[in-house]
């Protein structure tokens, strides 16, 4: 698949040109809500402990922002840069723009093992844990399908996924049929929906360790995802051992996804969707995709994540939002790459 449907500018001036704007959407988005903070009176806030201004921070000003808002946020930007990196190196991996978290089995998989933690009450590092453990069980399970039924068809990569999907999908549901309807399965069902509404710098601090430390180490290792992303063969040609270096990035990616699925559930449609808007906007090559990916994530899950909070009365589902938005974005960038591609 080309990304050659736009005219494009030298990648470092996109990939600067977004951290700009996710800077300033970041910070646009502490002053919104309900009670409302002008976008220079946020800039003051920040700023305080450094040189404090001329009207003083009244402690709403500063509980607002820095404990109400701020891990919210922070959680938002980190599972969306988490997401779609990860969608992005699967998709290198695999060779395959269709694969991500969610059609891989990653999230439905950390979804049951979140959801047997919410049922057995255990503690919130249990449901990391748990998440984890089933979000890699998930992808163990695809490759192995794979393998059975033909190693290199892509084709049946994805329908291993499918299979995989539906099952743990099934043992979801089988949990929620043995919660207590009272109590735990009110619980699964918000948190399967997604949502940051609990966020706290608690939930900040579990997300972090396993995003941040995941995340650096895949876009070290995003020259050799190039290599994998022409061909197995090729790869072991120039030296790279591949299935070690396969598995070691699944691992990372089965510790990213499930962190965030431990601390706001399952949102989908991100780790499809925005490396497809990443080739559109620097090309194919991983070295420079996938940290736009990282920084387009972070701005389109924070933008998704404002809008459910402020839209309407009551808080939108994130998972929701992001299959609303998800779809049609996927299906115009998917046109008008396509569009590109027979251009050439």
């Amino acid at each position: 698949m080309s990304g050659d449907a736009f005219p494009r500018r030298p990648p470092q001036v996109v990939i600067a040109s977004l951290a700009i704007l996710l800077a300033l959407v970041a910070v646009a988005s502490l002053g919104i809500g309900r009670y409302d903070i002008p976008f220079a009176r946020v800039v003051q806030i920040l700023w305080a402990p450094v040189s404090p201004p001329d009207v003083p921070v009244t402690p709403t000003e500063a509980n607002v922002v820095f404990t109400v808002r701020m891990p919210r946020i922070l959680l938002a930007l980190l599972a969306g840069a988490g997401l779609a990196l990860s969608g992005a190196t699967m998709q290198g991996v695999f060779r395959n723009p269709l694969v991500g978290p969610q059609v891989m089995g990653v999230s439905s998989g950390a979804a049951f093992g979140g959801t047997l933690a919410i049922l057995l009450s255990f503690p919130r590092y249990g449901l990391l844990g748990s998440a984890f453990v089933f979000g890699l069980s998930a992808l163990v399970l695809v490759y192995a399908l794979n393998g059975i039924v033909a190693r290199r068809n892509i084709l049946a990569l994805v329908l291993a996924g499918v299979v995989v999907t539906g099952f743990f999908g099934a043992l979801v549901s089988l949990v929620q049929y043995l919660a207590d309807t009272e109590d735990k399965l009110p619980a699964m069902v918000f948190w399967l929906l997604g949502s940051f509404a609990t966020g706290n710098w608690e939930k900040l601090l579990l997300i972090a360790g396993p995003v941040l430390i995941g995340s650096l180490l895949l876009l070290g290792l995003r020259w050799r995802i190039n290599l994998l992303s022409i061909g197995d063969e090729d790869a072991r040609a120039l030296g790279v051992k591949v299935e070690p270096l396969r598995w070691f990035i699944l691992v990372l990616v089965s510790c990213i996804v499930a962190a965030q699925v431990a601390v706001s559930g399952i949102i989908g449609w991100v780790g499809l969707v925005v490396p497809h808007m990443a080739r559109m906007l620097v090309g194919p090559d991983h070295r420079v995709m996938m940290p736009a990916s990282l920084i387009i994530g972070a701005l389109y899950l924070l933008v998704i994540d404002t809008v459910a909070r402020t839209a309407t009365s009551t808080e939108i589902p994130l998972g929701i939002l992001t299959a609303l938005v998800g779809t049609p974005v996927f299906a115009f960038v998917l046109k008008r790459t396509q569009r590109g591609s027979r251009g050439l």
